[in-house]
Formats: structure tokens, C-alpha cells, sequence
């Protein structure tokens, strides 16, 4: 066994790594926790505008 058989052992345990964490991350099961993740930057848009219309305006401007 010399360089290139490591080379080329390792570049497979990469790609099979790489499939597994694509697969993990387009599986069904996640599908909620990304729709969730998906609405909260929304929940956190509105909860500053309603924020910014609600503070009080500083004495004197």
C-alpha cells in the first residue's frame, strides 16, 4: 500500500461523507425544523417594526 492507495481511499471516505450529510440535510424528517427556521425571520421582522411603531418618541424632537 503506498501514497496513492491512501490518496485515493481517503477521497472516497470524503465523498461517502459529503452524500451522507446531503442526504441528512434534504431528508423529509427536517422538513419541518427548516420551515420553521424559514418563518422566523419573518416573526422577527415584524416583531421590530411593530417595536420601532410602539417606542416612545425622545423629549425635545
Amino acid at each position: 500500500m503506498d501514497i496513492n492507495d491512501l490518496r485515493s481511499i481517503t477521497t472516497v471516505l470524503s465523498f461517502l461523507t459529503f452524500l451522507g450529510i446531503v442526504a441528512w440535510a434534504f431528508s423529509g424528517r427536517r422538513k419541518t425544523a427548516y420551515d420553521e427556521a424559514a418563518r422566523s425571520l419573518f416573526e422577527d421582522d415584524e416583531l421590530a417594526s411593530m417595536n420601532v411603531k410602539s417606542a416612545p418618541k425622545a423629549a425635545g424632537h
